[in-house]
């Protein structure tokens, strides 16, 4: 997810135009522009920018065969 906002250890996310909030005490250096990956509401590790859209494609490309696959007889 993409920070977008930051006050104290909360920050807000977002990923494909829907924003969470998020815990950022286990990331104390993020900062608003960084990917992280979250896990249970809370950031657990950043990546960088094409680490992150590399990742995320790759998402996009499971859910595309996962829902060709339900679709088959």
């Amino acid at each position: 997810m993409k920070v977008v906002r930051i006050e104290g250890d909360r920050a807000t996310a977002e990923i494909d135009h829907v924003e969470r909030e998020i815990g950022t005490a286990l990331v104390p250096d993020v900062a608003i522009g960084d990917y992280v990956i979250v896990h249970a509401g809370f950031a657990i590790q950043k990546l960088s920018e094409s680490e992150a859209l590399e990742t995320l494609e790759l998402f996009r490309k499971m859910a595309e065969l996962d829902a060709a696959s339900e679709a088959e007889p």
